[in-house]
């Protein structure tokens, strides 16, 4: 294996879902091996009942030190040996599940931390789980943002036809409403520019999503753009950006897909996500902008409906290792 390639950290996710099985997968085809050197931070057995349920897997080794290249045709395993598959059903919420998905994650943020790996690619937790096993987070995003003492991080979607970032994500809309104030509003454009300038574009065109239906309609349906939006907006401009005035939420995705923006800022989870997924659900990948590390997802959940079966797609899992080797690049590479 070239080891001038980037060691990427992969994360196994919740034993019980479709993580180990789209992890199995994407480690068989040789694109991969030609991108990165993968090392899995899971549990061998886990990997073991997966490659059963999909025809096979990679050969693996249990490697002690990250920085051991495994024997040649093999794929480096990190074996925490914390999930025995006993305790860890497919397709059912248990705590040793969860605790074990949080455990791989917080091993990967720290070797990233400590520059060991060059980032990290993860595979789907399962709130419930987490909460189950006394971790209370929201999501990765949450929990990484704790683990490397970020102060803003943000969740970017990015697939070939768009690329989204939200002010915020999982919470209650009302909530989310709440949350669209000038000051997050310009934290989130910043992240938009950053999250550009990291996959290689120098000046990024910065569309601003409107929360109100047609951004307000100059205030006939809410006065959020002209009090909260338009404001960071100009903060922005005033930075030397190329930031959108706010747009109607039911045409900008259209516009940016149609080439007009290089990112959209969504105000809310579901406003960015519908489309995402609507045009690239095998596709989409996660990005956790504000980060001190590179972290990437696949951009769907555990699928508990379908675990075990081996059908699970690893699209989406190969597209994530894909833009974690980009943004890695990106890093050692000023924009152009």
């Amino acid at each position: 294996m070239e080891t001038t390639l980037p060691l990427l950290a992969l994360t196994m996710g919740d034993p019980a879902g479709i993580g180990p099985e789209i992890l199995v997968k994407a480690l068989r085809d040789p694109h991969v091996g030609q991108i990165c050197r993968p090392l899995v931070i899971g549990d061998r057995r886990i990997l073991a009942r997966a490659a059963d349920w999909c025809g096979g897997g990679p050969p693996f080794a249990d490697v002690a030190d990250p920085a051991t290249l495994p024997a040649a045709g093999h794929v480096a395993v990190l074996d925490r040996g914390n999930a025995a598959p006993d305790d860890c059903p497919p397709g059912q919420i248990s705590a040793c599940a969860g605790a074990a998905a949080v455990d791989y994650v917080v091993t990967a943020c720290d070797l990233a931390l400590r520059g060991l790996v060059a980032g990290i690619v993860t595979a789907p937790l399962n709130k419930a789980a987490m909460h189950a096993a006394g971790h209370h987070y929201a999501g990765h995003t949450e929990l990484l943002a704790d683990r490397t003492g970020a102060a803003t991080v943000g969740m970017l979607l990015v697939s070939p036809q768009l690329r989204i970032v939200h002010v915020s994500t999982h919470v209650a809309l009302a909530e989310a409403i709440a949350r669209v104030r000038c000051d997050r509003v310009l934290a989130t454009i910043a992240l938009a520019h950053d999250a550009c300038r990291a996959l290689g574009i120098a000046r990024p065109r910065i569309a601003v999503a409107g929360l109100n239906p047609h951004a307000g309609e100059g205030g006939l349906f809410g006065d959020h753009e002209s009090r909260e939006i338009a404001p960071a907006v100009a903060l922005a401009r005033a930075r030397g950006w190329d930031v959108s005035d706010p747009q109607p939420p039911d045409t900008v995705f259209l516009r940016a897909l149609r080439g007009t923006w290089d990112i959209v800022v969504a105000m809310y989870h579901d406003q960015g996500h519908i489309p995402m997924k609507l045009l690239a659900f095998d596709e989409g990948v996660n990005v956790s902008v504000g980060l001190p590390i590179v972290r990437t997802s696949v951009d769907h959940g555990t699928a508990f409906d379908i675990a075990g079966r081996g059908i699970a797609s690893e699209r989406s899992m190969l597209a994530a290792i894909t833009v974690a080797v980009q943004l890695i690049h990106a890093r050692q590479t000023p924009a152009h």
